[in-house]
């Protein structure tokens, strides 16, 4: 049996439109995950770049399950000694919280150049407004 690969001209990618008002995070970055990744598609190849494009608006509206505002904690480190940052989820929703969404997708997709160029078909926007209306987004409901 052959491994089946699939050509540029298989692909038809679409657009789909998740508004994040009321979802829970880790469950709507896991469909945004799935999305952009393709996996529910019949042409899916785990070693190529078969997804869609998904734009997610109202990010600042994201609901999150337990005490996470309080004890979630993002890290980070310039490389430098002492350099080590921390922020707590309730800090970032607060002032980006298109970054909370970004970091939530990225956990679910490989970390290697594939991951990367899924990762840049990803778009998030704070409200209810974004400049993809040509693109013609289809909502997308879970």
């Amino acid at each position: 049996m052959k491994t089946f690969v699939p050509k540029k001209d298989d692909l038809e990618r679409k657009w789909w439109l998740i508004d994040a008002d009321g979802k829970v995070l880790g469950r709507l970055a896991t469909q945004v995950a799935i999305l952009l990744r393709g996996k529910k598609k019949p042409q899916f190849a785990d070693f190529c770049d078969t997804g869609d494009f998904v734009i997610v608006i109202n990010a600042e509206k994201i609901n999150v399950t337990g005490k996470k505002l309080e004890d979630k904690v993002y890290y980070s480190h310039s490389g430098y000694p002492g350099g080590l940052k921390s922020e707590t989820l309730k800090d970032l929703l607060q002032d980006k919280p298109e970054e909370v969404i970004r970091r939530a997708v990225w956990g679910m997709i490989p970390k290697n150049k594939l991951g990367r160029a899924i990762f840049k078909k990803l778009k998030v926007y704070r409200g209810p407004q974004h400049p993809h209306e040509a693109q013609k987004p289809q909502e997308y409901q879970f």
